[in-house]
């Protein structure tokens, strides 16, 4: 009987990792300007919030890695391309001069100042981080974030 529980307990935290995933994907489309905003009903771009919400998903990601199911892995993974997309596509539409084409105006824009890294998805999952054979500058510059030109 304890392994039934255990099975009803996995699914159900499996599903609440799903929402909790998607609860932050809405959050990030919001201040993409992908879904209006529940107040004004206008879109709104707010890209260092957007940022911040998708950076908790990668690390979520980072510290869950290799304890999620297949099909956590792949909402996940998923979620996270298309967030990052998104923002690329946001970053570009806000214009270079700082100024955002949405209903908000006076948030700052997001200025990567470093060149996009992402590991390989299907390799990130499987291969074990290299920490000996690299020296301390590059261990760091792996965790840089960047999403847009």
């Amino acid at each position: 009987m304890p392994e039934v529980q255990k099975t009803v307990q996995t699914g159900e935290m499996t599903q609440r990792f799903i929402e909790f995933v998607m609860m932050h994907a809405q959050n990030a489309a919001l201040f993409l300007g992908q879904i209006p905003n529940p107040k004004t009903g206008q879109p709104e771009i707010n890209l260092d919030l957007a940022r911040m919400f998708i950076d908790q998903l990668e690390m979520i990601q980072e510290k869950t890695r290799g304890n999620l199911t297949n099909e956590e892995t792949m909402v996940l993974r998923n979620t996270l391309s298309n967030l990052q997309m998104a923002f690329v596509e946001a970053s570009g539409t806000a214009g270079p001069a700082g100024t955002d084409t949405a209903a908000h105006p006076g948030s700052p824009q997001a200025t990567p100042s470093q060149p996009m890294e992402q590991p390989p998805q299907d390799a990130a999952q499987q291969s074990p981080p290299i920490t000996s054979s690299e020296p301390e500058p590059e261990s760091r510059k792996k965790f840089s974030k960047s999403y847009g030109p």
